[in-house]
């Protein structure tokens, strides 16, 4: 049998993650000659073999490729058969103004971790890598990846370590980030007590002008450290993507001194596991959460508790967001630690993105925490831990950050040049190359100047990374969101503006790749409507291009405006105003009972006048006064806290069943809006008959459901529609969205949610995106 050559062109993420090394070893083992090479749109493999030996090597290429690694397309071309004498990785180089996909961080791999435990220049070294695991995007600064455009190029290589990253067989060939105790990064732990006033300043010093290899005694950073921790002290450790605080999840005393080094009230901490053994201790998993917790992203996965830590872990929601140890420095810890369990959040203050300078880290923590560690490789591209729910046996992403950005939404449509500058809250932006969307990092609220930087600093990084050249920008309608304004920095370009629902449907329907008339149903707390009021429980029609509102809640006031959001009673009093008059002052509820009555006849006046009180259609605010008529939450000390808490008044036995529910809901009218005033009333009756918040949860949640499933189906009548899109951020309520998906799936509806983009507003920039695509290519901009 003659030889054949055949070139290969892969496009996806295959750099960066070991492709190149994977390529030569398995054309060596099937006996093929030729090459390999990166350019900056892609990988480029020519082979000279046996057809046989080929199309072994194309099943190994698909089946065995490296873990991170996501080929999008593999194009094949028969050549005239060369001659190799055997197989080369050749040099990168540019082809284009085209880019190829840059890898997220990768978890540390077991192969490295081993290497920690072996003598030599990797004993115990805290920042072992390899080809198959390490930083990525967080060291980034342009492409293509090579070492001297990424914050490693201050550490020159030594004669080790090159020899290794030169050959072609070993694990860390061409791994940019590779590094020893010889010639890498290191740590340095700082006990803030001995620094006052001017010491401050000359520690910092120091950290500045250290060398490489100066701080060698990791050990007894690792046992002082743990010590601190297992004491009840509160640490501060520079991370992968910026700094973490941590205490040990058990003890009631160093949390709550942690939620005051935060001025974090009551929101949930993330807490790290030693090991998925320990994790099973404390809550039940499933094996498609197990898959998540495990993986080379290691997100924080949010799990129901099956036994308590500490109360101020979770503050009453019955959810734990576990994570597993990533970086070789969380393991050592581990090896040192007494405690199973630690608690590992941000190190920032409440409201301000995570820190990732080490002088801006001693400066807000030195006289706060018990002991800083540092380290000396810049972080240039902060990113949080990522957080996902499991949901529908899926793996739903809630924050995309570490782990997996920037991996692209590969775009059924052209969106090179766009901008989309996403929402108010949790923002995400979006920049547009080719037929890909690059959405950024977990942003955050953009309420304060500190996030505001570091969104117009990303923004500009991703714009130099991706090599975009802006064409048109995508904002939100709101006109007073900082995302908005921004976008004014670009004029003259021309601007498409997106109603923010449109937006929440239209991203689900780009990951989707979705480009057709739809039934979406787009529920949260907040987006500005066209007709002025606040929206948020909305059934549209709508393609790419534009949208047409079929029905929604029943507006109602919202007394106080944004302080409504952040106490639900006032929602609750706004119902029961519109519902009974001022006779619902004679009700009795507990609730009542608790709540200053000058504050209710305030609100009573408000609404009377329409002093502050905006209307709103808002699913979440319904679902904020169910909460405090349950007396669950009155003042919520972060985003959805009662809307949380009520869903997890509910068992984690239940799920919805059609055939039952009708026999565990409130009745709701529908005569061109819906009236969900119905269901407050039916709360109402339930509460003073006596029944119980985990019953009354569960009617209200088959309601919402039934809602949905009902309005849905009278739409699709009228309309001929059978694709329906759920997106906004209640749709993250696994109760409420395994039930609607059921239903409208069993009614044979052909059912749409979110999974790698978010389904709260970090998603909203991708589905401006691709309105502004769609309108670009029809003509409409």
């Amino acid at each position: 049998m003659k030889n054949i050559t055949i070139q290969l062109v892969v496009t996806g993420l295959v750099q960066g993650v070991g492709f190149r090394p994977f390529i030569y070893r398995i054309a060596l083992n099937h006996g093929l000659h030729g090459w390999v090479k990166n350019t900056n749109e892609n990988v480029i493999i020519r082979l000279t073999g046996k057809a046989e030996q080929i199309e072994y090597f194309l099943s190994s290429l698909s089946k065995e490729a490296p873990q991170a690694a996501m080929i999008e397309n593999i194009l094949k071309e028969f050549l005239e058969t060369e001659d190799f004498s055997d197989f080369r990785i050749l040099e990168s180089h540019n082809v284009s103004e085209e880019i190829t996909e840059i890898s997220p961080d990768i978890a540390v791999c077991n192969d490295c971790l081993k290497d920690i435990e072996l003598k030599g220049n990797r004993l115990d070294y805290p920042f072992v890598n390899c080809t198959n695991c390490g930083p990525r995007f967080t060291i980034i600064r342009d492409l293509p990846y090579d070492r001297a455009k990424t914050t490693m190029s201050l550490f020159p290589i030594c004669p080790d370590c090159l020899k290794e990253y030169r050959t072609i067989s070993d694990r860390r060939f061409h791994a940019q980030p590779i590094a020893c105790s010889k010639c890498g990064p290191n740590y340095e732990l700082i006990i803030p007590h001995k620094l006052v006033g001017k010491e401050i300043i000359e520690i910092i010093e120091i950290i500045e002008i250290k060398e490489p290899g100066e701080i060698k005694e990791i050990v007894e950073i690792l046992g002082r450290l743990s010590h601190i921790i297992d004491n009840g002290g509160v640490v501060a450790i520079k991370g992968l993507g910026g700094l973490n605080l941590a205490c040990d999840a058990f003890n009631d005393g160093a949390v709550t001194k942690l939620r005051n080094i935060k001025n974090r009230e009551s929101k949930p901490f993330a807490v790290m596991f030693r090991d998925i053994e320990s994790v099973k201790q404390y809550a039940t998993l499933s094996q498609e959460e197990e898959k998540s917790l495990c993986s080379w992203r290691k997100p924080i996965v949010l799990l129901e508790i099956k036994k308590t830590l500490t109360k101020g872990i979770n503050s009453g929601v019955n959810l734990i967001g576990a994570m597993l140890p990533y970086m070789p420095i969380h393991y050592q810890l581990f090896s040192h630690l007494s405690t199973s369990a630690i608690v590992l959040t941000s190190g920032n203050l409440s409201n301000e993105p995570i820190l990732i300078e080490n002088k801006e880290a001693l400066r807000q923590f030195s006289s706060l925490t018990d002991a800083i560690v540092l380290h000396n490789r810049d972080i240039y591209n902060r990113t949080d831990d990522s957080v996902v729910r499991i949901i529908g046996a899926k793996e739903r992403v809630f924050r995309r950050s570490r782990g997996y950005v920037p991996a692209p939404v590969r775009m059924g449509l052209h969106v090179d040049g766009i901008l989309a500058f996403g929402a108010e809250l949790s923002n995400c932006f979006c920049v547009g190359k080719g037929d890909k969307a690059f959405i950024s990092q977990h942003i955050g609220d953009l309420k304060g100047l500190e996030t505001t930087i570091f969104y117009e600093e990303t923004l500009a990084r991703f714009i130099q990374l991706f090599r975009i050249k802006p064409t048109l920008l995508a904002v939100d309608l709101h006109p007073d969101y900082v995302s908005t304004r921004r976008a004014e920095k670009f004029a003259p370009l021309p601007v498409v503006i997106v109603q923010h629902h449109h937006a929440h449907v239209a991203s689900c329907m780009a990951e989707h790749k979705l480009d057709e008339k739809v039934i979406g149903v787009a529920f949260d707390g907040t987006g500005y409507g066209d007709d002025g009021n606040i929206w948020g429980a909305e059934f549209l029609i709508c393609d790419l291009v534009d949208y047409q509102r079929i029905t929604h809640f029943d507006y109602l006031p919202l007394p106080g405006g944004d302080l409504a959001n952040e106490e639900p009673w006032r929602m609750a009093v706004s119902y029961l105003y519109k519902i009974y008059g001022r006779e619902f002052l004679d009700i009795d509820l507990q609730f009542l009972k608790e709540t200053d009555p000058e504050k209710v006849e305030m609100l009573i006046r408000m609404i009377d006048r329409k002093i502050n009180c905006p209307l709103t259609s808002s699913s979440g605010r319904l679902f904020d006064a169910v909460a405090s008529l349950l007396r669950l939450c009155q003042v919520a000390s972060f985003p959805a806290q009662g809307p949380m808490l009520l869903e997890s008044s509910l068992t984690s036995e239940m799920s919805f069943q059609q055939e039952e529910s009708e026999f565990m809901q409130y009745s709701c009218r529908f005569d061109g809006t819906i009236h969900v005033e119905d269901i407050i009333h039916g709360i109402v009756d339930d509460l003073q008959f006596g029944t119980n918040n985990g019953m009354i949860a569960v009617k209200f949640h088959n309601t919402i459901i039934s809602v949905i499933f009902e309005t849905v189906k009278s739409i699709s009548l009228q309309e001929g529609i059978n694709k329906v899109v759920l997106s906004g951020g209640v749709f993250q309520n696994k109760y409420l969205l395994e039930g609607t998906e059921s239903i409208l799936k069993k009614n044979n509806f052909q059912v749409y949610s979110q999974s790698a983009v978010p389904t709260n507003d970090g998603g909203i920039a991708l589905g401006q995106m691709a309105i502004a695509a769609k309108r670009r290519a029809t003509g409409c901009v």
